[in-house]
This record gives structure tokens, sequence and C-alpha cells, in this order.
């Protein structure tokens, strides 16, 4: 991160199936050491999986997972007069998505499962039902923000 001005966003190139940007995020964050056509097949059979089970198209699942996944608010460390204050601030778009994806993930890799791909898409299942540990972490932000809602004044 640079200490002055902003850092452009780059565009990402949609997916290839489903031609979403969401889906290419989702790939990217399975993707470990570089191997992106393993990580393409395991997001893609998930989501299959999971559009099986709800009878939902496979980019409308995700989508409608990440949206029940993603914060409004979290709490940001500020630190006045010696003290560290938890202070309570609204997530922006890209960072709720981000959060959203990578909870989802955590999840799922901490799912027993057989593969992958059927713990990812038993979570995306439980995110757009509402349940499962995505969720709980989601209302649990929620839940420490609104309790630090006092120092909401030190946001600045």
């Amino acid at each position: 991160m640079p200490r002055r001005g902003r850092v452009e966003k780059r565009e990402l190139a949609p997916d290839t199936r489903y031609g979403s940007q969401l889906v290419t995020r989702v790939t990217h964050k399975v993707m470990r050491s570089g191997k992106k056509s393993k990580a393409q097949r395991i997001v893609y059979a998930a989501l299959d999986m999971a559009a099986r089970e709800l009878k939902k198209p496979p980019a409308d699942v995700l989508e409608q997972a990440v949206r029940n996944a993603t914060p409004l608010l979290q709490v940001k460390p500020r630190r006045v007069a010696g003290a560290t204050y938890q202070v309570p601030v609204e997530v922006r778009g890209d960072r709720g998505t981000t959060l959203a994806i990578r909870w989802l993930l955590a999840s799922a890799r901490a799912r027993g499962g057989k593969s992958m791909a059927e713990k990812l898409a038993n979570e995306l299942v439980d995110a757009v039902r509402g349940q499962g540990a995505t969720i709980k972490k989601r209302e649990d932000t929620h839940k420490m923000a609104e309790a630090n809602k006092a120092f909401a004044h030190f946001r600045w």
C-alpha cells in the first residue's frame, strides 16, 4: 500500500463459463500455488452441486450466498489518548464482498467432507439458506459493532 495516492483497481476478466466477475474472484481466492485450472474445476463443480440442490442457476446461487454473507458493519481499532477502541465503521461494497468470499472459503476449508468442491458447495447452500459458519461470522461481526456503538464518535 502506498503512503500517498490511491491504488487503482484492476478490471477482472469474467470467467469463461458464466461470464461473471464474482466467479473469477472466488476462483482466484480458491487458487493455491498458481494452480488456476484446478481452482476452476473446484469452483465449477461446487457451483453445479449447489445449483442442483437449490434448483437455481449456478451464478445466482453464488451471488445470493455472497450477498447473504456480506457484512454491513465491522470494527476497526482506533488509538485515542493511549487507549485503543474498537470503533464500528460501515463496510464499503468491494471490501464487504471480499470479506464474504474469504469467510465462505475459510468455513468451507474448515468443514469436514470428502472434497473441497463438496465442502464449498455445502457452505454455499448454507449461506443461501441463511445458516452455517459464514453467516455466524457475519452475525458476530455485527454484534461486535453493535456492542461498541458507544465508540462511534471516534470514527473519522
